[in-house]
């Protein structure tokens, strides 16, 4: 089996013949043994006489995918070799619509890489591959728009327009998004003048994605200075408007007329926002909860070394060094030094958690816990007698109850799984 793959590597012709002289159900035995086949290795080669022979002998080989989730179709495509790609689609043109990885076909593919004329050859021997999407609803148009392959979207676009296709224009992703959502986020004014102008009819200008917002309020939201002013040219010429001043009239069968309700943009904004998963990457994620466990980390230190009101500076009725707020109020002094240590350990626990896999992750660690006990010394220190017990045990018990309320919340679903429960058993 070996030697098969290495000829088709090569693209040995005489060593196939001869492979299959030998052994008349080699090729069979290659389709029952596993995904990846002879035709991937001689796509990715570029051996168009191997494809040929192979094509010739096990059509079937062209509707495989490899472990990687790419039939020998989306190879070629990736290359943009051509005569591979019109002899595979000669075969079965239907191939142009296989999904692979993520949902992508071969035109997705050829799209992606900015394949030009393997995208014409798709279209014209296989029309319906424009109407696929990938797992993410997303069309050839928005990975174009999306990986800024210019040259992709002006033949699809073309493709379209000749066509009379203009619908799939306005086809939206998992999100909500058309392409001219995609493109006023990526500010790509050329995309947008080649929308705008060359499919006035057919463009729906004023599309609301899922978070209740048109174009011109993504652009609107997010300004910067990279030609918004052009952009927002563009898109009032073209009659764009803001979700909040659309108004949508519904026409009931006796013919008489009501206004929907204006949408709430700050509502839709809070929802905009809200983590997406599957928008929002993991790493940026974890970065945005770095930032924010720091930054507590910091104020609730801070607070602990030096507590409000400052501290006695002598020896005259109390004991200098001692938080003065605890000397008159040690209700408030107390609650004040358990909410911020409470703050501190989950923001240090935070961090040691997202940090675990970094490098000198030890180091960091050894640093957190100087840290913690530097501030629990600093708050000991400055407690009143008749709150010191207190602190030292609050400050003692909260590392080693901090892992475990989280690991709580977690499994129970959070804090409003645990207050249903809370009141579910005292029968409320």
């Amino acid at each position: 089996m070996d030697r098969l793959f290495r000829s088709a590597q090569r693209g040995d012709l005489e060593e196939l013949h001869k492979l299959v002289e030998e052994q008349p159900l080699i090729l069979h035995q290659v389709s029952i043994g596993g995904s990846e086949n002879p035709l991937h290795y001689s796509c990715v080669s570029g051996h168009l006489d191997f494809t040929k022979a192979l094509l010739g002998m096990k059509p079937e080989f062209a509707g495989d995918l490899n472990a990687d989730g790419y039939s020998p179709l989306h190879l070629a495509s990736a290359n943009g070799d051509i005569e591979t790609v019109k002899e595979i689609i000669r075969v079965d043109p239907s191939i142009c619509r296989l999904q692979g990885k993520e949902g992508n076909t071969p035109l997705h593919t050829a799209v992606l890489r900015g394949k030009v004329d393997v995208i014409c050859e798709m279209l014209e021997n296989c029309e319906g591959c424009l109407q696929d999407v990938t797992f993410q609803k997303e069309t050839a148009l928005h990975l174009a728009v999306k990986s800024i392959q210019f040259g992709s979207l002006k033949v699809l676009l073309d493709w379209i327009r000749r066509k009379n296709s203009g619908e799939i224009l306005n086809k939206k992703d998992e999100h909500g998004n058309t392409i001219l959502h995609l493109a006023v986020w990526k500010k790509q004014r050329q995309v947008l003048d080649l929308l705008v102008e060359n499919n006035p009819g057919s463009l729906e200008v004023n599309a609301i994605n899922n978070s209740g917002l048109t174009a011109l309020d993504l652009l609107l939201i997010f300004p910067s200075e990279a030609g918004d002013r052009e952009i927002h040219e563009i898109l009032q010429g073209a009659g764009a408007l803001k979700a909040k001043d659309i108004a949508f009239h519904i026409t009931t069968t006796s013919c008489s007329t009501r206004n929907t309700p204006v949408i709430d943009n700050s509502s839709n904004l809070i929802q905009y926002f809200k983590f997406h998963v599957g928008r929002d990457s993991p790493s940026d994620v974890r970065s945005t909860l770095l930032v924010i466990a720091v930054l507590v980390a910091t104020a609730t230190y801070q607070l602990g070394i030096t507590p409000p009101g400052g501290t006695w500076q002598d020896n005259q009725g109390h004991i200098a060094g001692t938080s003065i707020l605890g000397y008159h109020s040690r209700v408030s002094y107390v609650l004040l030094v358990a909410f911020n240590s409470l703050g501190l350990n989950i923001s240090l626990y935070m961090i040691a958690i997202l940090t675990s896999k970094f490098p000198l992750a030890t180091d960091l660690r050894a640093l957190l816990f100087s840290m913690y006990f530097t501030y629990n010394l600093s708050v000991s220190a400055t407690s009143p007698e008749n709150a010191k017990v207190f602190t030292i045990v609050i400050t003692s018990i909260l590392p080693t109850a901090v892992p475990l309320i989280g690991n709580l919340i977690r499994k129970y679903g959070g804090f409003n799984h645990l207050y249903g429960i809370f009141r579910r058993g005292h029968g409320n």
